[in-house]
């Protein structure tokens, strides 16, 4: 390609606003899959590859919200333990010393993440029920 026709794709490339793209991922699929692949993007008014390059990009963005969503559930789950536990001998009138209290952060912060899985499990199995209740 002349040198003068690079210097034309790359201010055309700055005028769009995006970087280039360089990378390429390449997978097989059988005709079946291909056939499902290329219906669903029509459907969207795209062509195959525009299509599947959204779908990954999308998936990869909301498997990171769904960590930030799992990790601050697991914090507030966290608060809810530690709030239960540190609140109720107060409510009865007695002292927690500060043994007792490590304690209870220490256990707070070995049972937070699969008290956070069981409110999830519980939530999941109640959608469930209402479904098909």
């Amino acid at each position: 390609m002349p040198a003068d026709m690079l210097e034309i794709d790359d201010s055309t490339r700055r005028a769009n606003g995006r970087e280039s793209r360089t990378q390429s991922i390449a997978t097989r699929f059988t005709p079946s899959e291909e056939k499902a692949l290329m219906k669903r993007a029509e459907a969207q008014g795209q062509n195959l590859r525009e299509w599947a390059r959204e779908v990954l990009l999308r998936e990869t963005s909301e498997s990171s919200l769904t960590a930030c969503a799992d990790h601050i559930l697991t914090e507030v789950v966290a608060l809810q333990l530690f709030l239960t536990e540190a609140l109720s001998p107060v409510v009865c009138g007695q002292r927690m010393t500060s043994e007792q209290y490590d304690a209870l952060l220490r256990n707070v912060k070995a049972t937070k993440r699969r008290a956070a899985e069981d409110v999830i499990a519980r939530f999941v199995a109640e959608a469930k029920e209402e479904r098909h209740g």
